[in-house]
């Protein structure tokens, strides 16, 4: 009796693992087909909040961000909260990002097990500088301004969960608070973002969906302007698996409410869990298209590790824009 009930336990749990690999599939399909009257039209500036736009994990932008799939880390939070759950321990990380013209971006995030209910809590908060601007009016003319300094800034409080529904399908949530603020005036309001992970068991490959940043409106003075809501659908496998070398193909394709579609691709070479080399390309994006970067991990104590982290990003016209990150895993 005891040998059946475990068979049948098993069977179910196979049969589970189908029907979601089944579904994430026929969805990729239904997009990849959809006719193309029906597909996105460029809508630029329609939408507020576009620092929710911007990357948060120098180890994700070298792959060009095809990372729905393969996020296993504590940034997870940002770029799908399924995959959470590949976290065994605690990690905190830190990112900072170097914009053109002087605007600074960064993120913090810490994420945990929770070992009474099981899955994954992660926090994160995300933040964006314009730096001092000059007050300028019509009547002021281009240069003299009105004597008075202004600045904008961007802000947002996540929190995310994420945890197995099957052995291999995992499901993740995120509600996050979000700012906008300058020396008059401010604005807030909320988003949420799901995402799902399938682990088919062969060679690391994945497929990975989420949606981010659907809510309501927000409202800035008396001008209303809705999220940039997004979906991601991508998937990753190990072309080269072994102890010392692996090599992760990804790639994915995002459908946002006020672009076109976009398609990254990304390449992660990891030797003996130390050392990284990344390359990617975005394709279909207004500038920009080549990223690249490395990564170093560092092991200290019996249980614990330091990472570091950059990426380059080809940023056309406005030059290019550097990531660092790092992170400790304990």
């Amino acid at each position: 009796m005891f040998l059946i009930k475990n068979w049948l336990r098993l069977k179910r749990s196979s049969l589970w693992n189908i029907i979601f690999g089944a579904l994430a599939v026929l969805i990729c399909l239904i997009i990849i087909v959809s006719p193309a009257k029906i597909q996105a039209q460029a809508k630029v500036g329609t939408t507020g909040t576009q620092f929710l736009e911007l990357g948060v994990s120098a180890r994700a932008m070298g792959m060009a961000e095809a990372f729905t799939a393969v996020a296993n880390d504590v940034t997870a939070i940002y770029y799908n909260p399924a995959g959470l759950v590949y976290m065994y321990g605690r990690e905190v990380a830190l990112t900072y990002i170097n914009m053109p013209a002087g605007i600074n971006y960064a993120f913090g995030g810490i994420g945990f097990p929770l070992e009474s209910i099981g899955g994954v809590l992660g926090i994160g908060f995300y933040g964006l500088n314009s730096g001092d601007m000059i007050e300028r009016t019509y009547e002021m003319g281009e240069y003299e301004g009105t004597g008075r300094i202004f600045y904008w800034r961007d802000a947002a409080l996540s929190v995310s969960y994420g945890r197995y529904l099957t052995d291999r399908f995992s499901f993740g949530f995120t509600i996050k608070y979000i700012g906008e603020f300058t020396h008059d005036y401010s604005a807030s309001g909320w988003a949420a973002d799901v995402g799902t992970n399938y682990d088919t068991g062969f060679r690391g490959f994945k497929i990975g969906m989420l949606i981010s940043n659907f809510g309501p409106d927000m409202k800035f003075i008396t001008n209303s302007y809705p999220l940039p809501i997004n979906f991601k659908f991508g998937s990753s496998i190990n072309v080269i698996q072994s102890d010392n070398h692996v090599l992760t193909l990804s790639a994915e394709g995002t459908h946002p409410s006020d672009n076109l579609e976009k398609y990254n691709t990304g390449l992660e070479y990891v030797y003996k869990d130390r050392f990284s080399l990344r390359l990617g390309e975005r394709i279909n994006y207004d500038i920009g298209g080549l990223t690249a970067g490395a990564g170093l991990s560092v092991p200290f104590g019996q249980e614990s590790e330091l990472r570091f982290d950059y990426a380059y990003q080809d940023f056309g016209v406005l030059t290019q824009v550097h990531r660092f990150s790092m992170s400790i895993s304990f």
